[in-house]
């Protein structure tokens, strides 16, 4: 949380998109910035509990989950879009690297009932089905500094491998890795234990 942080508020200045994928080193669930937590609490059982940076609802945090986040600097077309548009926009982009590893999805073309404060619960409109079961959602948040959107994707029913799918997702453009300096890596291990890893950050309201 505290990496993607910095990298939104690092985005202008980066100046280009980065894609991030990460995974969680141990059973967890994270929740949106603006949800209550004593209304979290209640959804699920799993510790710790963690506030996004994004909005959103629960999600469960697991070795088959697939997370990842990306960032734009205000000048990138997706951060000029309307938020259900750029939803689209990376969503298109997941579904399209599912059918490159030979899996066919499609984006949901319309909310349906949701459980409330629970992201995998029900889909919402361009979240990613398979089987018609939801497969990939996400969380944004849009300032001055640039686009956060920070994805979840539970595909175990699919079969594809993680490794398969991240290939597939890098072959949609012209990436190049990028490798944080000392100074990324302090800052966020930093934020990350005066913020993300407290209950006055996680229980602020």
């Amino acid at each position: 949380m505290a990496a993607d942080e910095l990298l939104l508020q690092h985005a202008a200045a980066l100046g280009q998109a980065v894609l991030r994928f990460y995974s969680w080193d141990q059973p967890s669930a994270s929740f949106g910035y603006f949800q209550r937590y004593a209304d979290v609490e209640d959804l699920t059982g799993l510790r710790p509990l963690i506030r996004r940076p994004t909005g959103g609802g629960v999600v469960l945090h697991d070795e088959a989950e697939w997370t990842y986040s990306l960032t734009f600097p205000p000048a990138h077309p997706v951060w000029q879009l309307k938020a259900e548009e750029s939803y689209r926009c990376v969503h298109e982009w997941v579904r399209h690297a599912f059918e490159v590893c030979g899996v066919g999805t499609e984006l949901c073309p319309e909310t349906r009932a949701t459980g409330p404060g629970q992201c995998f619960v029900g889909a919402e409109k361009c979240d990613l089905l398979f089987i018609g079961q939801k497969i990939a959602g996400a969380a944004q948040r849009r300032n001055r500094d640039g686009l956060l959107i920070q994805g979840s994707v539970q595909a175990k029913s699919t079969g594809i491998d993680r490794e398969a799918w991240e290939i597939a997702m890098l072959a949609e453009s012209d990436w190049s890795e990028w490798q944080p300096g000392g100074s990324f890596i302090d800052e966020s291990t930093s934020l990350a234990k005066r913020k993300y890893a407290t209950n006055v950050h996680n229980q602020k309201r």
